[in-house]
């Protein structure tokens, strides 16, 4: 696999130089693993905590609303009947767990094709650094301005962002995530990845650990 060299902006937009992006940038993408990952993740979200009552747990007396004969009506044993208002529920969905388990070595590999991705569609920003002269939401919001990303879903993975992400918290669909938790949703989802220098070193290492 090929190295890639881009640009490497600063906050203002401005740019700084150069950067070799490691070989896991070019990665070949394998569309059917990206989407066996990102619906595992989404899987995993799930609390699975639906609940509906069959007709032994709806309140109600266990007595015969009317005279089996006599009376006009259909006959009836319960009130608590599924055909009933009120009534309890055929089937329904009841408390589960959704979690999926996926291999170390699929999740590592679909980071690697995301990030891919994402480059090959021009979408990666490299940033020398995100430190701010003052720790304020309207700095990231022209941080923003200068790339163009207004009104668009951006993440930072950052490497040391605390103050960044007090500043960025209240900004729509922006995330600040720190590089060592970044996965393959969350770089799929955005529309904009923003990198830092530290960042890249970081998902080189974490990319190459064979365990």
């Amino acid at each position: 696999m090929k190295t890639m060299g881009v640009c490497v902006y600063n906050t203002k937009g401005q740019e700084k130089g150069e950067i070799e992006l490691p070989a896991i940038f070019n990665t070949e993408v394998s569309p059917a693993l990206l989407h066996e990952i990102t619906t595992t993740y989404l899987n995993n979200q799930r609390t699975g905590t639906h609940k509906t009552k069959t007709r032994g747990e709806v309140s109600f007396s266990g007595a015969k609303p009317w005279k089996q004969k006599g009376t006009g009506n259909a006959r009836a044993g319960q009130r608590n009947s599924p055909l009933w208002r009120k009534g309890g529920i055929v089937f329904g969905p009841q408390p589960r767990d959704y979690y999926t388990k996926m291999s170390k070595q699929k999740r590592k590999l679909s980071l690697s094709m995301a990030l891919s991705a994402q480059l090959q569609n021009g979408n990666v920003i490299v940033l020398d650094s995100v430190n701010l002269d003052e720790i304020r939401t309207k700095k990231v919001v022209e941080l923003l301005k200068n790339f163009e990303l207004e009104n668009k879903k951006v993440v930072f993975a950052v490497f040391h962002g605390a103050d960044f992400r007090l500043a960025a918290r209240n900004i729509k669909n922006v995330v600040v995530e720190n590089v060592k938790n970044i996965n393959t949703y969350q770089v799929l989802w955005a529309d904009k990845l923003v990198l830092t220098n530290e960042a890249i070193d970081s998902i080189r290492e974490r990319q190459s650990y064979n365990k």
